[in-house]
């Protein structure tokens, strides 16, 4: 049993494409996979949201969302507008540890960045991560200030002894500028963690045939053997 936190440094880095590239991965390996996503937001109750866009892009059939809100803000935020009660820091914990007594790997995306509040008294995936003892891997820009907000949210990680096993750029662009090229250089330099992924540019417009071939050749084999046992 495994649990794996995909965080980011902000929003719209590509997480939720991450995440599917990491199911179908872990899939692919033969390995039973759950992916939950504590608290959606700027989707309506009737449309489809991130979890639909992984199981479509990834192929995992089992998922769970355990809280909604219709603004495009941070949950805490969203919920004291729409008046649906918060989401709970136990609510969370009970639900990814059941996911995790049933499947082999459960990946949890959060909502924006890492210290985005998810509900009641302000909790964090940082702290869902901590209380859970799992890994939590960091889904980065590629272009310019991406050294610094990943620096930050690494540092943030390590400061609760949160492991980050490795940095995905989360779009790579089909044209580089030079700061994308150096970053790919310079984000482990400065935050002592490895790029493990690199995701292109618009992956999430892709069949999912081709998604699942591609994925494999966008996370570190061997790193993903090690992270999926």
């Amino acid at each position: 049993m495994s649990v794996l936190v995909v965080t980011g440094t902000s929003t719209d880095v590509g997480k939720t494409v991450a995440t599917a590239a990491l199911a179908a991965v872990a899939l692919a390996a033969g390995k039973s996979v759950a992916v939950c996503k504590p608290a959606q937001t700027g989707v309506a109750l009737d449309e489809p949201g991130d979890l639909a866009e992984v199981v479509r892009l990834s192929g995992v059939a089992n998922t769970v969302e355990l809280v909604r809100y219709p603004d495009p803000l941070a949950p805490d935020t969203a919920a004291r507008r729409s008046g649906i009660p918060m989401l709970e820091q136990s609510e969370v914990i009970d639900a990814v540890r059941e996911l995790d007594e049933q499947f082999d790997v459960t990946i949890v995306e959060g909502a924006g960045g890492l210290l985005v509040r998810l509900g009641e008294n302000g909790f964090t995936l940082l702290d869902v991560a901590a209380e859970l003892a799992a890994p939590a891997v960091v889904v980065a820009a590629a272009g310019l200030g991406t050294l610094n907000h990943s620096e930050l949210t690494v540092n943030a990680l390590r400061d609760r002894g949160v492991e980050c096993p490795g940095l995905i750029v989360g779009a790579w662009p089909a044209e580089p500028d030079l700061a994308s090229q150096c970053n790919v250089d310079d984000l482990p330099a400065v935050t002592g963690v490895p790029v493990v992924g690199t995701i292109p540019e618009g992956a999430g417009r892709l069949a999912p045939e081709e998604f699942g071939t591609a994925a494999a050749g966008w996370i570190e084999k061997d790193w993903a053997a090690a992270i999926f046992g």
